[in-house]
């Protein structure tokens, strides 16, 4: 038996999505699985969101495309009413935008339709226990190859500008996805610190996890390189404009080979 949300538990999932064909197929899987139990079905966006609090699951697997809305919204509402509720998003290669936008609703992590059955499974008892399956390295990597440099807007390092330097200092390093052991060895401090240090960082930027925060900290970071490379461009185009005049040799001192003073 494994982990599960409440020992001697089942966890309860959640099936959204609008193929009813899938959803027989994850309900079969899950299903068939010690500790884990289907606790509904919805096929739309408002099915969801009516059903899924009095079925009081503890895992939504969410399309992120529905008919008559999207997951991402669904995510939102839901954890807004089940604050302890995790989402995992199923989404496919060409979702890679809605998968920035469910980061930031609260997701715990995503999950590629073209998923294995036992990897799925996997996913959700991740979640479950309240780890994600977002990393945020990865996250940030994926945020700066959708967004050129020229979108990343200043309200999020504004946001930032609210941290300690020592909570930027933590921070920078989730982005590079440090555990917080490795946090606390780089930083010389104790994880129990590090852990404080985290908590107090996802309250100031009104986030929830550590992956939310990484994402605004990549936005901020690509936001001032953009405006340093700005700076330099600016710089470099000033310089080679001034060259020319600057390197010019001046006819009075540079005669040229074989001229004589005095003869045209």
């Amino acid at each position: 038996m494994s982990d599960t949300p409440v020992t001697g538990a089942a966890i309860r999932v959640f099936l959204v999505d609008d193929h009813e064909v899938v959803r027989r197929g994850l309900r079969d899987l899950i299903d068939d699985e010690p500790g884990m139990e289907v606790a509904g079905e919805a096929a739309t966006a408002d099915q969801a969101v009516a059903r899924g609090p009095a079925l009081r699951p503890d895992v939504a697997v969410l399309d992120v495309r529905l008919p008559d809305g999207d997951g991402i919204a669904v995510c939102r509402e839901l954890r807004s009413r089940m604050p302890g509720l995790a989402c995992l998003m199923l989404t496919s290669f060409d979702d890679e935008d809605a998968l920035l936008d469910a980061i930031m609703a609260g997701a715990a992590g995503y999950v590629l339709k073209q998923i294995r059955g036992a990897d799925l499974v996997a996913a959700v008892r991740t979640v479950a226990t309240g780890q994600s399956m977002l990393d945020p390295a990865t996250t940030a990597r994926l945020m700066r190859s959708l967004r050129g440099p020229g979108e990343a807007k200043a309200p999020e390092e504004e946001r930032l500008a609210v941290l300690s330097e020592r909570e930027r200092a933590v921070l920078e390093l989730i982005g590079e996805g440090l555990t917080n052991r490795q946090i606390a060895g780089r930083l010389h401090l104790s994880e129990k610190t590090v852990k404080n240090h985290i908590s107090r960082l996802l309250g100031k930027l009104g986030v929830e996890r550590r992956v939310q925060a990484a994402v605004l900290a990549a936005q901020a970071h690509e936001h001032a390189q953009a405006h340093e490379h700005a700076q330099v461009q600016e710089h470099a185009q000033a310089r080679d404009h001034a060259q020319p005049y600057a390197h010019r040799p001046s006819p009075a001192h540079t005669p040229a080979p074989g001229h004589r003073p005095g003869h045209g």
